[in-house]
């Protein structure tokens, strides 16, 4: 089977050019400039230059494989840069899906956690949970950008597509080379942060999603039939005390209260508004921080065969991996 990957130079597109190999599948790999030779050591991947809104570009990539997975996407957990984000988690989902459903290929278009409800400290959601105004999600620009690309290709399937979609929890693993979540361990890793997020997420190791969504090609339906590729829900403050341990840094005192929370959110925004850049500190990720982002991924475990590794397993791999790749040169590629 030759499988085209969207998003081969991030954490999970990577991943899985690397399983898809390793099972013997060929592939091609989607690249906006010269491909970067450490990014892709190893790897068999024919490459096709172009962006994920090129219709010509994608149309030639769909036509000469058996199947699509699209996990290209801009992360951007914050207010600003909507239209930015809306170009390329909507629009070049939607040249994609296009592209798929006139070469009749099977798309297992990736999502996120973050566009289905949200779960509570007693309470873990799966994809069946109604979204209502107690356990909606922050309505940044991530989160609005990328339910609209799960719209699009829902409204695909609607006229033939033949389609997967697949939510990941929070990943932390291997072949995070820009990087994307490990950017939590580098900063928990760079200083002491006394005072940990109150909320918590559903971790979940790079390597099981990667598995997980591969599968969907076969064993995902065809039907925009939608999996929860989540993990072991853990709160922030143990999180972090764990991540403190592997990177060599004093752990959190104690979670964050309502006061504090309030303050960062404050100054975050300003700083925003004073530099004329929003950064990763803003009201948006603060009011994400506050909440138990905990899932149930059943469905995927009894139709996807999805399995999910211990968490020390998880964070021992990602750890060693910062520190090779990232920690020793204190620089976080933009």
């Amino acid at each position: 089977m030759r499988v085209f990957v969207t998003g081969g130079t991030g954490l999970l597109g990577n991943t899985v050019l690397r399983q898809l190999e390793a099972a013997g599948h060929e592939t091609v790999a989607l690249v906006r400039g010269e491909p970067d030779r450490e990014i892709f050591s190893g790897l068999n991947s024919r490459f096709l230059h172009g962006d994920i809104r090129d219709a010509d570009t994608i149309q030639q990539g769909v036509a000469q494989c058996d199947a699509v997975i699209h996990s290209a996407g801009l992360i951007h957990l914050g207010w600003t840069r909507l239209h930015e984000s809306m170009q390329i988690n909507r629009d070049g989902t939607r040249v994609i899906a296009e592209a798929c459903r006139q070469y009749d290929r099977k798309l297992v278009h990736v999502g996120t956690v973050d566009t289905l409800a949200i779960g509570s400290r007693k309470t873990n959601v799966d994809e069946s949970t109604p979204i209502t105004t107690a356990n909606d999600q922050i309505p940044c620009s991530y989160v609005q950008s990328k339910r609209a690309g799960v719209e699009e290709v829902l409204a695909q399937v609607e006229l033939g597509l033949r389609a997967a979609i697949v939510h990941p929890g929070f990943m932390l693993g291997p072949w995070d080379w820009k990087p994307s979540s490990g950017r939590m361990m580098i900063e928990v890793g760079r200083a002491w942060r006394p005072l940990a997020p109150p909320g918590g997420c559903s971790l979940c190791d790079s390597r099981d999603v990667a598995s997980g969504t591969i599968a969907a090609i076969e064993r995902g339906g065809d039907n925009g039939r939608q999996f929860i590729l989540a993990g072991e829900n853990v709160t922030y403050f143990e999180l972090w005390k764990e991540i403190a341990e592997r990177m060599n840094s004093r752990a959190p005192l104690m979670p964050t209260g309502p006061a504090g929370l309030w303050i960062a959110g404050k100054l975050g925004d300003a700083f925003s508004l004073f530099s004329g850049k929003e950064g990763d500190l803003n009201s948006a990720v603060i009011q994400m921080s506050r909440m138990f982002h905990w899932y149930d991924s059943s469905r995927a475990k009894n139709e996807l065969g999805y399995t999910i590794r211990n968490l020390n397993e998880t964070l021992d791999d990602a750890a060693k991996w910062i520190q090779t790749h990232h920690q020793s040169s204190q620089r976080i590629p933009a």
